[in-house]
């Protein structure tokens, strides 16, 4: 499938939240939210060999309190603040705004790696109330370790939203750490999150993260 074109932040974002709060069917209520408090078990997909690029740090696209490494096929960009109060709800997603974009421009598929920012507190919390916010259903959070050398604490959420596009539910996948700003999320989405080389791009900036 070819990639998309490049659409205004605005748009894209608009697009995203229509996707999940138009006239989405309402949840499946016999699907409960499963919690978990042990380390993931299931097996990463494994990282492209592709070459890769910094984002997070001094003189990257996106000025981050993380770093991690994206393939080179995938085009990051700074989502900066709206203005106008009146739109400046389409960066929000419940207690976080998106302040960071990677898409998956030079791969077949339509995809999309998102950072977000939220206020201090607790990890399971925000994530959960970030995940709700996209009207998902079959939520499930995991604690565990991200990152190198031992890693930091973070949380993952695995859950389903609706496509208004394709008209069915596709899975989709975040996780949150604490920095000294804030809770921080990493989001996989896109009508392909799912393809493995979609996958392999959010495990990679999984394993790889560093809290600055």
């Amino acid at each position: 499938m070819p990639a998309r074109s490049p659409l205004p932040v605005t748009a894209l974002l608009a697009a995203a939240l229509l996707t999940a709060c138009g006239t989405a069917p309402e949840p499946d209520t016999t699907a409960s939210s499963a919690t978990a408090t042990t380390p993931a078990t299931e097996s990463a997909a494994a990282p492209s060999p592709s070459a890769t690029r910094a984002l997070g740090g001094a003189g990257t696209a996106c000025d981050l309190p993380v770093s991690f490494s994206l393939t080179e096929d995938w085009e990051p960009k700074r989502i900066e603040p709206l203005a106008d109060p009146d739109f400046a709800d389409l960066l929000k997603q419940g207690p976080a705004t998106v302040v960071c974009e990677a898409k998956a421009e030079g791969t077949p598929h339509i995809g999309f790696l998102r950072v977000w920012t939220a206020p201090k507190g607790p990890l399971r919390p925000a994530l959960d109330a970030f995940v709700k916010a996209d009207k998902s259903k079959g939520i499930a959070l995991t604690d565990l370790r991200v990152g190198g050398a031992g890693g930091v604490p973070g949380v993952e959420a695995r859950y389903s939203v609706y496509s208004e596009l394709t008209e069915e539910w596709r899975k989709q996948r975040a996780f949150a750490v604490t920095t000294a700003k804030g809770v921080l999320v990493v989001e996989l989405g896109g009508l392909d999150s799912e393809e493995d080389e979609m996958v392999a791009a959010y495990e990679r900036v999984k394993a790889g993260i560093t809290v600055s």
